[in-house]
């Protein structure tokens, strides 16, 4: 009714909405009883979901933790990165990683790196876990099912990857998935076991005004640590028969680290119109509205560390007079301080959240003022591991903290030219009392030739509290009991994107004042000064007929390497030819990846600490890492064969390391599949 006091016919308003109502000239069943009227089923009337979303035949999305809001991407089914079996080297130039698949890794771009406040010691693993704000949700129009199975190396080296996703939408508006993660590795080198499974499910309701995402979360991490090589001479200068028989410094200690995590979030919305809805009135995203909503959130974190005490030898621990190599017996760990044969050591971290929020709408979503959100949040901690008071009590203890905040933002559009926001978070007091964090947005989106060009910048201000483990750690080899001061952090950041020309180029700076990092004995330390840090990317991927090129690159700078150390340069590169075999049946992708950093001194892991450390011993990179591939789309079923390390020993300089003592996996065979149901 409204819609047509605006000038629209009924024809217009209705069109081809509902696209589960029967069409034109279908012959529907009659009801037994010819009184009763056919119920419709109704469509997908979501204010989160615009026309063109409705109108794609599945999507999925994720959910925002703080705010009503949602961010849509497509099912994944292409070809594109799909043969990078390796999750972290996804994104930009990649991570710096322990080497095999499951492992711990960093991302090499320091603006990519994740910025945790709860549990940090997860942080290493963040390409893998499931967490509240990456939970995919799904609408679908018929029932989905997709495996993947992915394998390479000889059985006792083998590493695997599993991934099993069933989604099913209910109605239009409800629906449930199961996503289910297996990879790990059996390890090229001594002692490098590694396993991680990740589970998510969830349900989610998008009606008209009510919206529900609940969802139950588990990790799983098992870990063996073999605490890297005895020195870089062992990958270096010497040819040992198998990876495996290199030594490694923490083989004989058994050490292992395993991290459990259990998390369960329910978020709903209610949205109450400000004007009377008609029976026309398909979405509330096109009227002015007040959206009333609550988050709760379950997460609890664990992390075990076991090993015993067995010295490892480095057989060219030094050089006599004569200039020979003399072995030497080296302690991994300095210090034991609660047990001298053996460690067990455990910490845990427990976070209850609880968000009230309210939303704004005062015209349209895509008003110029599109929304208006305020909130508040109380966050209840729960911390415990070993303390010496345990000795006297005779059980663990536990740390109970309490942080309350408000949070808030405004965004809006101008059409499809002008996309802005502005964005704030405050903690008054108590636990993290007088954190803030501050961010601004602003998109500008041109079009040249039919083409869109975004030019978009971002702005960001942050002052954070340290995570309670970087204050207070009692442990078996690392002990602390130390206020430190917060992190002050300012970002801005640029970038202009042409995504039909597959060209992005970006630039941040950033300038962190009283960094807090692990220093090179692996203790936590604070920075008194600040660090400039500037990062340029640049990505363009050129296409000449079949041929593809394609370039990602990484320029960084730190005013201080031993804070924040950082490559120079950074590459990753994939050059393919892609074409046909059986047209609208098979399509082929034979091609290289390549992996480039300049020397710098990368992280060094520290396995007790699970986390990376800024190492000063030595410097690693230059070494160009090269995996030749063949991938492949017949119909729904996408397969690879890969040869990872292709160029294993070719140019005479085995340096393949990215992290410090940490040598990436030689040579290898990969293959794998992926098949996707719709039915």
């Amino acid at each position: 009714m409204r819609m047509q006091q605006q000038g629209q016919g009924l024809d217009d308003v209705l069109g081809n909405a509902n696209p589960f109502e029967a069409e034109q000239g279908e012959q529907v069943e009659e009801p037994a009883d010819s009184t009763r009227e056919r119920k419709i089923r109704k469509p997908l009337e979501s204010y989160f979901f615009s026309d063109s979303i409705r109108a794609l035949p599945n999507f999925q999305w994720n959910i925002s933790r703080d705010y009503n809001r949602v961010e849509v991407q497509p099912l994944d089914t292409t070809l594109a990165n799909w043969h990078i079996d390796y999750p972290f080297y996804r994104r930009g130039v990649g991570d710096a990683a322990l080497g095999g698949l499951g492992q711990a890794s960093e991302p090499l771009n320091y603006f990519d790196r994740p910025e945790r406040t709860d549990f940090q010691l997860a942080a290493p693993y963040a390409a893998y876990v499931y967490d509240m704000e990456n939970v995919p949700f799904y609408n679908l129009k018929k029932p989905y099912f997709n495996f993947t199975y992915l394998e390479s190396g000889q059985k006792k080296v083998r590493e695997e990857h599993f991934e099993l996703t069933l989604a099913h939408s209910i109605s239009p508006t409800t629906g449930f998935s199961l996503d289910y993660r297996a990879r790990g590795t059996k390890g090229q080198y001594d002692w490098s076991r590694t396993k991680n499974h990740n589970l998510a499910i969830a349900f989610n309701h998008t009606g008209k005004r009510y919206t529900l995402h609940a969802g139950y979360v588990n990790n799983h991490i098992e870990a063996r640590e073999n605490g890297g090589v005895v020195g870089e001479w062992a990958v270096r200068d010497t040819i040992y028969e198998k990876p495996s028989g290199i030594p490694m410094r923490l083989a004989g200690a058994q050490a292992e680290n395993l991290y459990r995590n259990n998390a369960f979030f329910v978020e709903q919305s209610y949205a109450i119109p400000l004007v009377p809805l008609t029976d026309y009135d398909f979405s509330v995203a096109d009227l002015p509205a007040v959206y009333v909503g609550h988050s709760f959130e379950y997460n609890a974190w664990s992390r075990i560390y076991t090993d015993i005490r067995s010295p490892y030898i480095n057989e060219r621990g030094h050089k006599d007079d004569a200039g020979r190599f003399v072995a030497d017996t080296i302690e991994y760990y300095k210090n034991w301080y609660i047990n001298p044969q053996q460690t067990r050591d455990s910490v845990y971290e427990r976070v209850i959240s609880n968000r009230l929020f309210v939303q704004a709408q005062p015209w349209d979503r895509n008003g110029v003022v599109g929304t208006i959100n305020g909130g508040v949040g109380l966050d209840l901690h729960t911390y415990s591991q070993f303390a010496l008071d345990d000795y006297v009590s005779g059980r663990r203890g536990k740390v109970k903290k309490t942080s309350y905040f408000a949070y808030g933002s405004i965004e809006g559009k101008i059409k499809k030219y002008v996309d802005w926001g502005a964005d704030f978070k405050f903690y008054p007091s108590g636990y993290r009392g007088g954190d803030l964090r501050i961010g601004a947005r602003l998109a500008l989106t041109g079009y040249l030739r039919g083409h869109p060009l975004v030019l978009e910048g971002r702005f960001s201000t942050e002052k954070r509290s340290a995570g309670y483990f970087e204050e207070n750690l009692f442990s078996n080899h690392y002990v602390w009991f130390s206020p430190l001061r917060k992190e002050n952090e300012t970002r801005f950041e640029v970038a202009l994107r042409v995504p039909d020309y597959a060209f992005e180029v970006s630039a941040w700076q950033g300038v962190v004042t009283d960094k807090i990092y692990y220093d090179a004995d692996s203790h936590v330390a604070q920075h008194d000064g600040s660090v400039s840090l500037t990062s340029v990317y640049a990505r363009k991927d050129f296409r000449i007929g079949g041929l593809h090129l394609d370039h990602r690159v990484l320029l960084q700078w730190s005013t201080d390497q031993e804070v924040v150390p950082v490559p120079l340069f950074s590459a990753f590169l994939s050059y393919y030819y892609e074409f046909w075999v059986t047209r609208g049946v098979l399509r082929l992708q034979i091609g290289l990846d390549g992996r480039y950093n300049t020397s710098y001194h990368a992280p060094g892991w520290n396995p007790s600490l699970g986390v990376f450390f800024n190492q000063r011993e030595v410097e690693t990179g230059n070494y160009p890492y090269l995996d030749f591939f063949v991938a492949g789309k017949w119909k729904r079923m996408r397969i690879f064969l890969k040869y990872q390390h292709v160029n294993k020993g070719l140019f005479g300089n085995d340096d393949y390391f990215a992290v410090a003592k940490y040598p990436l996996n030689p040579g290898m065979f990969k293959m794998g599949i992926s098949w996707g149901f719709y039915d």
